[in-house]
């Protein structure tokens, strides 16, 4: 395992980060973990070098943290640096500051969070977290050791970000969406270089879109990639993309699959800043420039659009819409479309943009679901 300084903190840090987000299942029920798989991955990936554990609140239905709390008994806790989140969204009084942080460290069977994180701040729920005094309330907990050190988790413009990372002078990292398809997207590159100069340290989520850059590869991506001297994977181009700059210190992978996990540990051990060569990253950016023309709405599928309050399967919805445009082979999305029960169809959205509010990518979802149910339905509209 490769290691680099985590900001100013000096830590020994793992390059790569296990990431609770995405963790085995069984069946289709996102709460219903695999939890005997789950334990199994995680503490095989801190037996191969990684020491940072990250989960949230939210991931997979308040159920994630339970199964990473589980996989951290038997000393591996002490092997790792954990980080969890405060679901800024939920927090209805400045009271629920504490009740959450007890529920969470309960969860997650310790006594104390290394890295707490105020979860998916954007210009909405950070101004309202900062009027309730999250910073003070943060400061007594750290001086009670409930929770060692503070970041926050973003999704929104670079401008809101650098008002975000300037107002508070204990910020010691923070967590960004960043991979070669999101260089201008959110905080993207400018943030990234922002933060790591205000010494914070970086760590990357979404480095794969979601898998959006790896599962079912467009034949005119693949020959781009085929096309390289070096041979790699999708993933395995996309990780060390990120891992060349030097500002970022840990990147998130929410592996569902112990095959990902030995993929990943394999990457990580090749990564270095600087280690690819001018043509490599001229190849990458002609990959970029191949998806940006293939896809028509940049959703990493985290769901956190759902479930819709009228029933839309949003997050279904769109991804049978981009594979439909994406491989122009619109049979199977069809298909999987129309077995949809009719009210959980694109048509059944009454645009409420309760959807919009929640989603950290901005995407107009409503305007899109129109598209999709115009692309998805069309033999039925003949």
């Amino acid at each position: 395992m490769r290691y680099r300084k985590f900001g100013s903190l000096g830590f020994d840090m793992s390059v790569l980060g296990f990431g609770a987000m995405r963790l085995p299942i069984v069946g289709k029920d996102p709460s219903h973990i695999d939890e005997a798989e789950a334990i199994t991955m995680i503490r095989y990936a801190i037996d191969h070098g990684v020491n940072y554990i990250d989960t949230a609140y939210p991931y997979h239905e308040q159920h994630g943290e339970v199964v990473v709390g589980k996989a951290l008994q038997n000393g591996y806790r002490a092997k790792v640096k954990l980080a969890t989140k405060l679901p800024s969204w939920l927090v209805e009084t400045p009271d629920d500051f504490d009740r959450f942080l007890d529920e969470q460290l309960e969860k997650l069977q310790t006594d104390h969070i290394d890295f707490y994180l105020l979860h998916a701040l954007n210009a909405t729920y950070w101004p309202r977290l900062r009027d309730w005094d999250v910073l003070n309330w943060a400061a007594g907990v750290m001086a009670d050791g409930k929770i060692q050190y503070l970041g926050f988790s973003f999704h929104d413009d670079f401008e809101v970000f650098k008002d975000i990372v300037d107002a508070y002078d204990r910020w010691t990292f923070c967590q960004i969406q960043y991979n070669f398809m999101d260089i201008e997207y959110q905080a993207g590159a400018q943030g990234l270089q922002y933060a790591a100069h205000k010494g914070l340290a970086v760590v990357i989520m979404e480095p794969l879109r979601g898998g959006q850059l790896t599962h079912k590869i467009p034949k005119s991506v693949s020959e781009l990639w085929e096309s390289a001297p070096i041979k790699r994977t999708p993933a395995d181009w996309a990780l060390q993309w990120i891992w060349n700059h030097a500002e970022v210190s840990v990147i998130l992978s929410g592996m569902s699959t112990m095959q990902q996990v030995i993929e990943n540990l394999d990457s990580a051990e090749r990564s270095g800043a600087g280690m690819l060569s001018k043509e490599e990253l001229i190849l990458i950016d002609k990959v970029r420039e191949e998806y940006r023309r293939l896809v028509p709405v940049l959703c990493t599928n985290c769901k956190y659009c759902m479930p819709c309050p009228n029933g839309v399967e949003i997050a279904a919805i769109l991804e049978y819409y981009n594979d439909a445009i994406i491989y122009d082979n619109p049979r199977a999305p069809r298909f999987l479309y129309r077995n949809l029960p009719k009210d959980k169809q694109a048509d059944n959205c009454v645009e409420c943009f309760e959807c919009e509010e929640k989603c950290p990518q901005a995407i107009p979802i409503s305007e899109h679901l129109k598209e999709a149910h115009a692309w998805l339905d069309k033999r039925r509209n003949r």
